[in-house]
């Protein structure tokens, strides 16, 4: 409480953190402004049957559900980002920028991935238009209109995208996961009515029980976010000169979830693909993408299967991302440049493959937890048969992750701020 205190004391900050609400506010405003001919009950509908993209309105923060402006949100931008990290395998030089460049290499980086980000969203809007309207969520558009309102909902990503930058510079918090933050945030008053509609006497013990169980679960998705396995690592002794370096023990800290909800994402985007491809399919031949179609929603609306392959996918996922970001060669090199061994282990391929068998072990217990936690809602929807209570999910790893960044980038700019008040 005194640190919260704090940062309202000091002007600087206090200032940065008004700044960074007023654009949160900016970006809710522009999320509560719809698209031309939409009819907001189809949309409800339409939304509250489809488990898939019920996800993808978290991210936009609920702007897809009622087409706004800003219905992509960031998230043509976050693709981009994605592709651009699958790029740098491909592409040797890309990695060379981003890893070994420092500040011009990643801003060289960030640029590429600004510049994705508008065919993506182009694209993007387009398929969603074409496929709400192939389910009957809106009505149908001549091209002219169709072709404007792409050119909207792609600007107001595009806005959306520098309104993140804006706030990042604030240097508390990242600001395109504040604004995922916010929009995540901003469920929570029709999540409580939605709870207290459905209350009933008979319904209390089934209520505390969820109460329990989400502090509980919380807890475990701290823990997890933060937990770490600390490798052993002794730097040897060098003389330079008259002077001794080295000689000193740290350690390696290799984070449990080493690929936040990233894993979660593509098998989000895996899962969408039966869904565009049986629209696609409408070109070849009518009958198909309807046959298409209504094998796609048995499968998908049945919350067992759904569950199962969604759980299966997070896993896989999360040990592919893992494996391509985390590079234990690279960290074996470094080690051995700068002097630095895990103690009886051999310095180069014996440490990397030590590193390596010590990811792969942990991760073993990451990829589960993502997996359970991203499909915990719809666990908790199967035995409690409310849907207004559901534990756990992509949102609540979402706001746990930067709750706990931006807490940590609090106390860093008030640590700062103590030293130079004693200096």
């Amino acid at each position: 409480m005194n640190k919260f205190l704090n940062i309202f004391s000091v002007p600087d900050l206090r200032k940065k953190i008004l700044m960074i609400l007023m654009w949160l506010f900016v970006f809710r405003l522009l999320a509560a402004i719809p698209i031309p001919g939409v009819d907001p009950l189809r949309l409800s509908q339409f939304f509250s049957s489809n488990q898939l993209f019920g996800f993808l309105n978290i991210f936009s923060g609920g702007g897809l559900s009622n087409l706004s402006v800003m219905m992509l949100g960031v998230g043509p931008y976050i693709t981009g980002s994605i592709i651009m990290q699958l790029l740098t395998i491909i592409f040797p030089q890309l990695k060379k920028a981003y890893y070994e460049e420092g500040p011009e290499g990643r801003a060289k980086f960030n640029r590429l991935s600004r510049y994705l980000t508008v065919p993506l969203a182009a694209l993007q809007s387009y398929g969603f238009l074409n496929l709400l309207i192939s389910q009957g969520a809106i009505d149908p558009l001549s091209f002219g209109a169709l072709i404007n309102n792409v050119i909207v909902i792609s600007s107001g990503s595009l806005l959306l995208m520098w309104i993140g930058e804006l706030i990042t510079e604030y240097k508390i918090g990242n600001g395109v996961s504040l604004i995922i933050f916010a929009g995540i945030v901003s469920r929570l008053p029709k999540i409580i009515t939605q709870g207290i509609a459905t209350f009933t006497p008979s319904a209390i013990p089934t209520y505390l029980a969820f109460i329990i169980l989400s502090v509980v679960i919380i807890a475990g998705v701290v823990f997890i976010s933060e937990g770490e396995r600390k490798i052993p690592v002794s730097y040897a002794k060098q003389v330079r000169g008259n002077k001794m370096y080295g000689g000193v023990s740290t350690y390696l800290p290799l984070k449990v979830n080493q690929a936040g909800v990233i894993p979660i994402i593509f098998a989000i985007s895996l899962l969408l693909f039966p869904q565009f491809l049986a629209q696609v399919s409408s070109v070849i031949s009518p009958e198909l993408s309807l046959k298409l179609n209504a094998i796609v929603a048995k499968v998908f609306n049945n919350l067992l299967i759904y569950s199962t392959i969604y759980f299966t996918l997070v896993v896989v996922f999360t040990y592919f991302y893992t494996a391509i970001t985390f590079d234990p060669q690279e960290i074996s090199k470094n080690l051995q440049r700068a002097g630095g061994f895990i103690p009886g282990i051999r310095p180069g391929a014996a440490t990397a493959e030590v590193i390596k068998k010590t990811v792969g072990r942990i991760t073993l217990f990451g990829a589960l937890f993502l997996g359970f936690i991203a499909v915990l809602p719809n666990v908790t929807q199967i035995f409690t048969g409310i849907k207004s209570l559901t534990i756990g999910g992509t949102a609540l790893l979402i706001v746990v992750a930067v709750a706990l960044e931006t807490m940590k980038q609090l106390e860093s700019q008030l640590t700062v701020r103590e030293y130079e008040g004693i200096f």
